[in-house]
């Protein structure tokens, strides 16, 4: 971490004497063991952390121990680490908002008397926002689910709930999933749940392991409570006080659920929503449909790079920060978070979304003057909810009025628009912000500040009430200034008397401990000291001079204190008031939020497709029942920007039929990988309503995207490479319908070549048979090839397998490997791994003896074992046209499928051996134009 070496060299002096180290470790031995929570104790000026949470913070964070210092002697000794202010914003921030395995507990207090003041945990960070936002924006928002599961066989039903406490949002829904929880994860990721409670389970069944292990896939902190929480007793009255609007159709609605009910009973326990008076009347519910958007589950997140990593070297390595390109504080980002995790599934919403950017990106003008406009909008979500929870002051009114003020501005950009979509501009954008606008709403927020705020003391950076909001503020202001104007008489009257200079050598100043008082330089005390020792009362000497005071300023002095404290209590009052009618605002700057964080990321799309070098297409976007997903000179969004890349557009084209499932082949670094995620990532960003990098661009709706590629080992889960890529494609075989998207990379490879090659095939062709989804699968298995010819003669076929592969050009003379990064119709006829290993300059010796290894096993392979007589009878390797090799194989597949579905047992022997003559004698005669085949007979 950056900067720790410096934090280290300047850590907080831990400052306690004899008697506050004791009393400090008879309260530290009280507090109950909880290996997740990391305390820190707030001591003013810095912060400390004690025991094991010390020794983690100084090796996590400092990466050192001799951070470490002791409280107490002996056996009372207890190791602790002090942290200073800024150090403490950043272990916050990523405990809480990068790691999934710890909470935060805040004391404060001395001796041995503290108290707990702010908890927190990855899934609830309201108490600690603060801290976590106070130099950085907010850029996702954290939520907290409860699962009741019900285990039935191979499948279980799962009751969740869920609360998104920034948009103030309660969630039900009940559903059937399979045993790896495929529904669940996609669930967990489209609601970017930081945080999960279940019912403990003591026997810890296999069902209950395999929850317990897509909750890790998603990265989210498992809670474990007592089962006896999970009950829906007493829900009607509790919502009643949390929900606005009429409880009826609450009632209505959570009457319809069996499981979700009792995990929305845990969770509002867990999360203590009704001991916040601040949440009563400002939360809504609603039933969450995991079928309304595209599903993603943690695998196809991390092979597509959608959301931002710690390892990236530069934000254009993920989808969100390339397309970041957001304006308002904080609003805009969080909303393209949870549209990446929540593609659509909708034609309608989504070919909205795309007019939208078609209109921004067409009008440069208008983009440009209303992301100028947006860049002045504050975080409106945050604002209004600290004032709902009564946390906000004067200073966050301010700020929703200045944000409030700009909208005029917003509304005369887009009335001038008058182009293909105004009347689309016009119902989506400008009724709704003439509604939010007017004399009941926003316009009376307006008037309301206008007249409660001092305006003109926001040049001093002060936030104060107008004197003229209330009579009796405005009485006590007149009163402090009558007495400051008498504080100045008596001062300029008392440099008169003392023959000084008023404010050169006499000076009048203000201190917390005395009040109003004189100074004098300790140069002009002697002048002046019978006059001093006779006529006023001297209050303190020191270097920068001598303080004195007389009757008439002390008087003066202590009235004048005395109204400011009657004042600043009035002002405390005024503004608890103006803060209370401002929250009353709360639904109509909620939906103004919402609109114009939409505007926002809309209007990013449209700068990102129009800014790039080569631009991007709108997508023509089809229902999931028919059209085919074609995408003509594609490239991946990421890759290309890239500033050392110069991007090679390839075409793809997934035909119902034709080639609705592609089988790559080719070289290692010849470009597969990237190729089929840039499918995945172009369908994944025009069903989010974005232009695509594309030519042109025809996409058929996918209902989800399933991607195994890659896998790194998962040791400490106890999971190898091969389990992984099981465990994921058992996913894919589970989940996957013929509206998904699926991309396979490299399956097969962690296992022996037989048994990798076996799976593979038996996977692809159920694949194609069964799911019948559009499928890119790349593959260093060549014999996979056969597919295409195989499937093409299966009667009643409707996918369509086709082989690709990237090109790559080998020099006959110095057999040096060109990658030219095409991808092109056709098998490839060879491996170039060796060619690679050249690539990684391996030694000249070892790629010699590779080459004479690989020549002497593909002597032994099937494929290269033919007889040549003019030789007699020697073995030599012979290379093959590869499409005779996918024919041949093809024939020879279809034989031994006819063979193994004979009914040997229920055949006379003759009847079955003429049978095999038969179809010997067919193979032969199919053989004739087929050499590769004809070797074998």
């Amino acid at each position: 971490m950056e900067g720790n070496s410096e934090e280290q060299n300047k850590l907080p002096e831990l400052k306690l004497d004899a008697k506050q180290a004791q009393g400090f470790l008879s309260f530290f031995k009280t507090l109950p063991n909880d290996s997740r929570a990391v305390r820190f104790f707030d001591r003013k000026d810095y912060y400390t952390a004690h025991g094991e949470n010390s020794v983690f913070i100084a090796k996590t964070y400092y990466h050192t121990t001799t951070a470490l210092r002791q409280i107490g002697s002996g056996t009372n000794a207890l190791s602790s680490v002090s942290i200073s202010k800024n150090m403490f914003e950043t272990i916050a921030r990523d405990l809480l908002l990068e790691r999934n395995d710890h909470t935060v507990e805040l004391y404060e207090g001395s001796g041995s008397n503290w108290r707990l003041v702010k908890t927190g945990s990855p899934g609830n960070i309201g108490s600690f926002e603060d801290v976590l936002f106070a130099n950085n924006e907010m850029q996702d928002t954290p939520v907290v689910v409860s699962l009741f599961p019900s285990f039935q066989e191979s499948k279980c039903l799962v009751g969740m709930a869920y609360v998104d406490l920034t948009r103030r949002v309660l969630g039900l829904a009940e559903f059937l999933d399979d045993s790896r929880f495929t529904n669940l994860e996609s669930c967990l990721v489209a609601l970017g749940a930081k945080e999960c409670i279940f019912p403990a389970e003591s026997g810890k069944s296999v069902e209950y392991k395999s929850l317990c292990a897509s909750l890790e896939r998603c990265a989210v902190m498992t809670t474990e409570r007592k089962r006896q929480e999970f009950k829906g007793r007493d829900l009607d009255s509790d919502l009643k006080r949390l929900v606005k609007g009429n409880i009826e159709p609450v009632k209505d609605l959570i009457s319809g659920f069996e499981l979700a009910t009792p995990a929305l009973g845990a969770l509002l326990s867990f999360s203590e929503l009704l001991s916040d008076e601040g949440n009563y009347g400002s939360f809504t519910i609603r039933r969450y449909d995991i079928g309304g958007f595209m599903r993603l589950d943690s695998a196809a997140m991390r092979a597509l790079n959608v959301m931002e990593s710690k390892t990236d070297a530069n934000k254009n390595f993920s989808l969100f920060g390339l397309m970041n390109r957001t304006c308002t504080a904080g609003m805009g980002k969080r909303l393209l978070h949870l549209w990446l995790k929540q593609p659509l599934v909708d034609l309608n919403e989504i070919k909205t979304r795309l007019d939208l950017v078609q209109c921004f990106v067409e009008e440069a003008g208008l983009r440009q003057d209303l992301r100028q406009h947006l860049k002045r909008i504050s975080d409106i979500e945050r604002l209004v909810r600290s004032l709902e929870r009564r946390r906000g002051g004067l200073q966050h009114i301010i700020k929703l009025y200045q944000s409030t003020i700009r909208l005029p501005f917003i509304k005369t950009a887009l009335q001038q628009y008058t182009g293909e979509f105004s009347s689309l501009i016009s119902e989506r954008y400008l009724k709704k912000l003439e509604s939010l606008t007017d004399e009941n709403h926003l316009s009376k927020f307006i008037e309301l500040v206008e007249y409660s705020v001092d305006l003109d003391q926001l040049e001093n950076g002060e936030y104060m009430i107008s004197a003229s909001y209330d009579t009796t503020l405005s009485s006590l202001k007149d009163q402090k200034e009558l007495l400051e104007q008498q504080i100045q008489e008596v001062h300029k009257k008392t440099a008169t008397e003392l023959d000084l200079p008023v404010d050169k050598a006499l000076k009048l100043d203000k201190t917390a401990q005395f009040g109003h008082v004189f100074r004098i330089t300790k140069k002009e005390e002697p002048k002046i000291r019978k006059k001093l020792t006779t006529q006023f009362l001297v209050l303190e000497t020191r270097k920068d001079g001598v303080k004195f005071t007389n009757t008439k300023l002390k008087k003066l002095g202590d009235q004048y204190q005395s109204v400011v404290e009657d004042y600043r209590s009035c002002q405390k009052e005024l503004v608890d008031r103006v803060v209370q009618t401002v929250a009353s605002f709360s639904e109509v700057f909620e939906e103004l939020a919402g609109l114009l964080s939409e505007m926002d990321v809309l209007l990013s799309f449209a700068d990102l497709a129009a800014s790039c070098p080569t631009p991007y297409c709108r997508p023509e976007v089809t229902s999931s029942d028919v059209g085919d997903i074609v995408l003509e000179g594609s490239r991946h969004p990421c890759v290309e920007a890239q500033d050392w890349v110069n991007f090679i557009p390839n075409d793809c084209r997934l035909m119902r039929g034709k080639s609705w499932f592609q089988i790559i082949t080719g070289p290692n670094m010849g470009g597969k990988s990237t190729f089929i995620r840039q499918v995945g990532v172009t369908v994944l960003m025009a069903q989010v309503g974005c232009f695509v990098p594309c030519d042109k661009a025809s996409i058929s709706i996918r209902d989800c995207i399933f991607a195994r590629v890659g896998a790194g080992d998962c040791q400490l889960r106890g999971v190898s490479t091969f389990m992984q890529e099981m465990l994921e494609t058992a996913s894919i075989i589970k989940g996957a319908s013929d509206k998904s998207l699926i991309i396979i990379d490299e399956l097969g490879r962690g296992t022996s070549t037989y048994d990798g090659f076996g799976l593979a095939w038996a996977i692809c062709e159920h694949l194609v048979q069964v799911k019948k989804a559009p499928t890119l699968f790349a593959t260093h298995f060549h014999e996979l090839t056969a597919l295409a010819q195989a499937n093409s003669e299966v009667a009643g076929n409707t996918v369509g397998v086709a082989n690709f592969h990237v090109s790559a050009h080998i020099d006959t003379e110095s057999r040096k490997l060109t990658m030219l990064y095409k991808v092109e119709p056709g098998a490839c006829d060879q491996s170039f791994g060796i060619h690679v290993a050249e690539f990684a300059n391996f030694p000249e010796s070892v790629v010699a003896l590779a080459r004479e290894k690989a020549a002497e096993l593909e002597d032994f392979s099937p494929s290269s074992m033919i007889i040549n007589n003019e030789e007699s009878g020697k073995r030599k390797s012979r290379e093959d046209d590869p499409e005779e090799v996918s024919r041949g194989a093809a024939r020879a597949h279809k034989f031994l499928k006819e063979f193994a579905e004979m009914r040997l047992d229920k055949m006379e022997h003759k009847d079955s051996l003429q049978r095999l003559r038969d179809m010997k004698e067919e193979l032969e005669k199919d053989s004739a134009n087929c050499h590769w085949l004809k070797q074998f007979l």
